[in-house]
């Protein structure tokens, strides 16, 4: 079990926070603006209850709940106000998302990360300086030894991504998810945390 507060990180122009109710619309808005002719190409299928607001507000509770048991952190990133540099309200436009998903114990201790940025700030920088918190509270708070992130060969732009931040590349997995219609290859790549200590893998019984 983790600290029932949900973490909300600062960084220079963004509030990355945990996932909750009261982003409903938000999450709706993001990705009905963002997935088709953008998203799309790199993510699953999706149904039409996907871009609904009654969708986003169950799987959002769930996602809290995941949180408070230490199965994922879902992470949303929105933009700073600029005039006070304050943090925006609960429901004010997401840009991104990044989620630390199948978190696993024992003497594996690891997770996967997805992520996804608005088609408007692609290039901008906001997803590395995102990355680099949520990767640091990570492996500060929910400790694992690894964090593995997949993309496909194609996404060039989210390999450099993943090269600046040290992720190592570990292989090629054939035929690893059914994206955009297909079968489609995927680069396999960790980070390890730098200050695992041993001591907190949860022992056998």
């Amino acid at each position: 079990m983790v600290s029932e507060a949900l973490p909300e990180l600062g960084t220079e122009r963004l509030v990355v926070r945990l996932a909750r109710p009261g982003m409903q619309g938000a999450m709706a808005r993001f990705l009905s603006e963002n997935f088709e002719g953008h998203l799309q190409r790199w993510s699953p299928p999706a149904k039409a209850a996907f871009f609904s607001e009654a969708f986003w507000q169950e799987r959002l509770a769930i996602a809290v709940e995941e949180f408070h048991g230490g199965r994922a952190a879902r992470f949303v990133l929105q933009a700073r106000v600029a005039e006070s540099r304050q943090a925006p309200r609960l429901d004010a436009a997401i840009v991104g998302t990044c989620n630390y998903t199948n978190i696993v114990r024992g003497p594996f201790l690891a997770c996967h990360l997805g992520y996804q940025i608005a088609s408007s700030h692609e290039g901008s920088g906001l997803m590395s300086e995102a990355l680099r918190a949520t990767n640091a509270f990570m492996f500060g708070t929910l400790r694992p030894h690894r964090i593995m992130a997949n993309y496909r060969p194609e996404n060039e732009r989210s390999g450099r991504l993943l090269e600046r931040l040290g992720f190592a590349r570990e292989g090629l997995a054939k035929d690893y998810l059914f994206i955009d219609g297909a079968w489609r290859d995927h680069i396999l790549t960790s980070l390890v945390n730098p200050a695992f200590d041993p001591a907190w893998i949860e022992p056998a019984g």
